[in-house]
């Protein structure tokens, strides 16, 4: 028990950075109708501007490490939501009203071009980082010797996760862009004859989801230690399948979505062989999917007469 304790703790770290970049891929389907194949890369983008960030500030003798992240979360943030706001501009907007695959092939190219533009301008090679966040607690100590650890940074994970899933669900439920937001997902026309911007409201969420896969990525580097060009692409995959998992559309599901699959490749991991953790979480996707084609916590779409 005291092992499945610790995989559960590190199955529950691991889903809250799925699940927070599996919400840019159901705010941006919710409303366009389409994926954002670029958003796995913009979760990169986040990594490295939030290392370089740090490497920067640590240059300049800033020593204060609280300071530090708080900076590095900023900025991060910032320029990433910047990517977000360019990937939407040129690589959706032109083509929003052209044939359905249209947008999609261009975002699967946009996220071809951040991965080369990455390896091109930082270099193939992983960058690692040395522990920034260390200390944490030790909740038992079995019989056998094996000891559950709770560190500090994998608090601060679940927390930043829990704090943001939060603030954005009274963002959408409670503000006027969140109005229109649900405005434009119902029907874009009707929307725009109501006053509602529908390209600020569209731009403004692709906005927010890449400053949420900037979190994720900041995240990342500070559990992992590590960062290179490639990670957009497979916590892309990862943070997709939990969005459908959870039911693509809804932002509980992707947090739920995100949940499940960290805790299903964690365990599996564990007790299992680890070269197998994807068919695993992907062929649970699949029975999913069979009994619930809208996810967990779906809803199934109506067609408008």
């Amino acid at each position: 028990m005291d092992y499945f304790a610790q995989q559960l703790i590190n199955g529950l770290v691991l889903g809250s950075i799925y699940g927070l970049i599996a919400i840019g891929y159901t705010m941006v389907y919710g409303i366009v109708g389409m994926i954002n194949f670029a958003h796995g890369d913009i979760f990169m983008i986040g990594g490295f501007i939030a290392l370089i960030t740090f490497l920067i500030l640590v240059s300049f003798g800033l020593t204060a490490i609280p300071l530090i992240l708080l900076v590095v979360l900023l900025v991060s943030m910032a320029i990433t939501a910047l990517y977000g706001w360019t990937v939407e501009r040129i690589a959706y907007r032109p083509l929003r009203h052209s044939f359905r695959l249209a947008p999609m092939l261009s975002a699967i190219g946009m996220s071809f071009v951040l991965t080369n533009y990455s390896q091109v301008a930082q270099g193939a090679r992983v960058k690692p980082v040395p522990p920034i966040i260390t200390g944490g607690y030790t909740l038992h100590e079995g019989a056998g010797g094996f000891v559950v650890q709770l560190s500090n940074i994998q608090i601060i994970v679940v927390i930043t996760t829990v704090v943001l899933l939060a603030l954005f669900t009274w963002l959408v439920s409670s503000t006027r862009l969140g109005r229109d937001m649900r405005a434009c997902e119902q029907d874009q026309t009707m929307a725009s004859l109501l006053g509602v911007d529908v390209d600020r409201t569209i731009s403004m969420t692709f906005v927010i989801g890449a400053a949420l896969a900037a979190v994720a990525g900041m995240m990342y580097l500070l559990y992992y230690g590590l960062v290179d060009f490639f990670m957009g692409f497979v916590a892309g995959i990862k943070a997709f399948t939990a969005a459908v998992l959870g039911g693509i559309g809804s932002l509980p599901g992707a947090m739920l979505g995100g949940l499940l699959i960290g805790l299903i490749e964690t365990l599996w991991s564990a007790y299992f062989s680890v070269e197998y953790k994807d068919v695993a979480a992907f062929s649970i996707l699949i029975v999913v999917l069979i009994f619930l084609p809208t996810g967990l916590l779906g809803r199934p779409e109506v067609e408008k007469v």
